[in-house]
């Protein structure tokens, strides 16, 4: 069995051909729902039946209430929006609340809405279908979940956004992950800003990996740079990574994702 993972979006904000964090996978399954949402059609979207949010940040979940709106008519069965019970608590308070958007929990009907929530918890673990989801942890300036999908012997996993994580690594050690996507969203220059964001920046990013076991050598692809930075975080990134530069952090396969990429793990 493989897993295909498609990114929608990846950019920590939008400007041309930059979309935020949306990755569809294999056709039922979406991990977060920013405007990258936006690249799929409207059959694409009808395949879609479950969505795992990693936190209430508006990047992250801008295009849910639209793509629900989009699909409204073709659905008969509620789509499943899966987050912590305190992001849930947030979409309905803010988004879903009839006055920024229909509440879709309660049409046409509670007893048959078009969307329904699951509240989850760290540690979790869903089976959906044919894959298996489990709610990694995740230290943001809200409550957030990273996420790592498997299927067969393919593990695809997110970090979400966070800042210093001991116990995603400590799990992420624990399991034969094929694919890592890690957030880097500021540069060294605004270090500063990362850390009050809880954000990453390429030396966190650098002091993180060492809690990678050295004997994994798993492809890490850098998410949720700023369109305006990506460039410099990117060559920042790579120099972590270079022994010639910094003989204290091991040699990691580090590449730069970008929207429209696909992968078959």
């Amino acid at each position: 069995m493989t897993l295909k993972i498609r990114v929608l979006g990846c950019s920590g904000a939008i400007a041309k051909e930059c979309r935020t964090t949306s990755f569809l996978i294999d056709d039922d399954l979406l991990v977060d729902a920013g405007t990258g949402v936006g690249e799929l059609t409207l059959e694409e979207m009808q395949r879609i039946e479950h969505v795992f949010l990693t936190h209430s940040h508006l990047d992250h979940i801008a295009a849910l209430p639209l793509m629900v709106d989009a699909i409204a008519s073709y659905r008969s069965t509620p789509l499943k929006v899966y987050a912590l019970p305190e992001t849930i608590a947030a979409l309905m308070a803010h988004i879903f609340n009839n006055v920024i958007w229909p509440d879709f929990t309660r049409i046409p009907s509670t007893q048959a809405p078009l969307m329904q929530f699951q509240a989850i918890e760290r540690g979790q673990k869903i089976e959906i279908s044919d894959k298996q989801v489990e709610a990694l942890p995740a230290v943001h300036a809200v409550p957030a979940l990273g996420y790592a999908v498997s299927k067969g012997v393919a593990c695809w996993a997110f970090t979400g956004d966070t800042e210093r994580n001991p116990a995603f690594w400590q799990r992420i050690n624990q399991m034969n992950v094929s694919m890592l996507v890690v957030e880097t969203a500021f540069s060294r220059r605004e270090k500063e800003l990362a850390v009050r964001s809880l954000h990453l920046s390429p030396d966190v990013l650098a002091e993180e990996l060492i809690g990678l076991a050295t004997d994994r050598n798993i492809p890490i692809y850098i998410t949720h740079t700023k369109p305006a930075e990506t460039e410099l975080i990117m060559s920042e990134v790579q120099q972590i990574s270079d022994p010639s530069l910094s003989s204290d952090v091991p040699v990691r396969d580090i590449r730069w994702l970008f929207a429209g990429q696909e992968f078959v793990l």
